[in-house]
């Protein structure tokens, strides 16, 4: 190897490590604020390694953990579910968008497109659902909204059109159906693609707290970003009297709790992400460049 690659290399590396210790230290410094007692962040700033240690953050978060439990399993409910339910239609429509001898594919493209242009708003999508569909109070009204995003579709059907048609014509010579095709086929070879989505759509759904407040009042079903903001929203109205009442605002802790918050809602994305790692790049790149 001649030094000039070396030298290259070595550059290469890094510039590579120096841009992942950027990206690494907002995540350090939040966690070292999380364990920050309220008085130092509020005199001292944030900083890399916590400032005057202290667990109170945490004791706070979790004084009732069947309440955090709950919420942490209304949530995983709701991704999983959600995640499998959106993966099989946005890759069901994907297959059927993707297929040269569907007669109507660019009149039905151009509709989901156009719902990414317009859609009808906070007050009929509201009265939608609760008028119509009835779902005040039911878990299909968080799972049911974020179900098929348009990106991810076209994403999606643009990975499709990358799998070669010879394979789809062989297995219909051999007697497949469309929907054998599709399970023994497009499923199989569309791996790199499913997983890219279904960690977005899996994100979607871990952070979703709007749709919660819109149309789930009973807190046995909240999920956990909601609880964690409801909890946020209290911690700060606590902030608000203690200081019309002349009391020390160190004694409420309101900057490292909503830190502590961050970091309960992020951990299971962080431990998702390790397993889809490899085929993320690989789906993102083909659905973007293929037309």
């Amino acid at each position: 190897m001649s030094a000039s690659k070396v030298a290259f290399n070595i550059t290469g590396y890094a510039f590579v490590i120096l841009i992942a210790l950027f990206c690494l230290l907002p995540f350090v410094m939040l966690v070292s604020a999380s364990f920050s007692t309220e008085k130092a962040i509020s005199l001292q700033g944030f900083g890399i390694l916590p400032r005057e240690f202290t667990t109170e953050a945490y004791e706070l978060l979790f004084k009732y953990p069947q309440t955090i439990l709950r919420a942490y399993g209304v949530s995983i409910f709701i991704t999983v579910v959600g995640t499998i339910l959106g993966l099989l239609i946005t890759a069901m429509t994907g297959f059927v968008l993707s297929r040269s001898d569907f007669k109507y594919r660019n009149r039905f493209s151009f509709y989901f497109y156009f719902t990414t242009l317009f859609n009808g708003g906070m007050v009929s999508t509201y009265i939608f659902v609760i008028r119509y569909l009835h779902l005040k109070e039911n878990l299909l009204a968080i799972i049911l909204p974020l179900m098929l995003n348009v990106f991810y579709l076209l994403i999606m059907r643009s990975f499709i059109q990358a799998i070669p048609m010879s394979l789809v014509e062989s297995a219909k010579i051999d007697g497949a159906g469309d929907f054998k095709i599709f399970c023994s086929i497009i499923l199989p070879l569309s791996k790199a693609g499913l997983a890219t989505i279904g960690l977005f759509i899996a994100l979607g759904y871990w952070n979703d707290w709007y749709h919660a407040m819109l149309f789930i009042s009973e807190r046995e079903k909240w999920p956990l970003q909601y609880m964690l903001y409801d909890m946020l929203n209290t911690a700060q109205a606590m902030a608000n009297l203690s200081t019309q009442a002349n009391i020390s605002l160190a004694d409420v802790p309101s900057q490292s709790l909503r830190m502590a918050m961050a970091v309960v809602a992020t951990g299971p994305a962080l431990l998702l992400y390790p397993f889809v790692q490899k085929y993320f790049v690989k789906g993102v790149t083909v659905g973007a460049v293929k037309g």
